[in-house]
């Protein structure tokens, strides 16, 4: 009988990744699934997961995960879906050094450390998948969103540089690009811009933060074009059912849109669309 394929997602307590490791487990996968709460990770566990303790924002924490992984799986790991991310929303001119290294600990950070902990592993196999949850902005830039806009544009760079590497390897870089997806994201981010950005305001953008904040707070879809994360998970099952998979895959209307226009309109142009979306 051949065994499972395995996956390591990050980031399961909720919205993609949580609906991720449920979609790949439909499909017969081998899902072991993290989150940074003992008590998120026990309701993975009643829900049938093998679930693990992951803050990947923690080197000691990914030390722990490596090993629980290698007594479960041998050093065996088919794919790796880097999901784990949140966003420090603020004016850069507000944004701190701290609120900088807080924002990059997690979303570039330690998605590097832990690839870079299982590939030996996928060498070893000849085989693997490595993907990672990037965004819209991770091409495209918006206003209040400098941290965020920064770690994603890492993101891509490091993983462009990765998949240049391992050609020819049988491990395959993807990155997962979504637009708007339903999520507790702006539930965290506001409550990452009242501990890392709010205490150090100019006041410059008072009115900014006034449209913000009620963006934030609001119940429902984030815009016409927010989509469940059954969207996002149906490019993460195509990432690793296709034998040459995409280097990216795009979800949602704005990332294929913005795309197209950061290729074709003048920088002027693009800046002033940006802006408008971005308020």
């Amino acid at each position: 009988m051949t065994e499972p394929r395995t996956i390591l997602i990050t980031g399961c307590s909720s919205g993609i990744g949580l609906h991720a490791a449920h979609a790949l487990k439909q499909r017969g996968w081998r899902v072991l699934a993290s989150a940074r709460a003992a008590d998120d990770v026990a309701r993975l566990e009643a829900a049938g997961f093998e679930a693990l303790v992951l803050d990947v924002a923690d080197s000691a924490s990914i030390d722990a995960a490596v090993d629980w992984l290698a007594e479960r799986t041998g050093g065996r790991l088919d794919a790796l879906f880097n999901n784990a991310g949140f966003g420090v929303p603020g004016a850069v001119e507000d944004l701190t050094r701290q609120a900088m290294r807080h924002q990059f600990e997690t979303n570039v950070f330690g998605a590097m450390e832990l690839t870079n902990r299982v590939l030996p592993w996928m060498h070893a196999q000849r085989h693997g998948r490595l993907l990672f949850n990037s965004s819209v902005l991770g091409f495209a830039a918006m206003p209040a969103r400098g941290a965020y806009n920064a770690s994603k544009f890492a993101l891509e760079g490091f993983c462009d540089t990765l998949r240049l590497e391992l050609a020819g390897s049988g491990i395959h870089v993807v990155l997962i690009e979504p637009g708007p997806i339903e999520s507790r994201f702006r539930l965290n981010a506001a409550r990452e811009f009242e501990q890392w950005v709010a205490p150090h305001q100019t006041g410059r953008h008072a009115m900014l933060y006034e449209r913000m904040h009620a963006r934030l707070a609001k119940a429902g879809p984030s815009s016409r074009f927010t989509l469940g994360p059954e969207a996002t998970s149906a490019a993460v099952i195509a990432a690793l059912s296709s034998t040459r998979p995409a280097a990216r895959y795009r979800v949602t209307t704005p990332t294929r849109v913005f795309w197209y226009l950061k290729r074709l309109l003048p920088t002027r142009w693009l800046d002033a669309l940006l802006r408008m979306a971005g308020a």
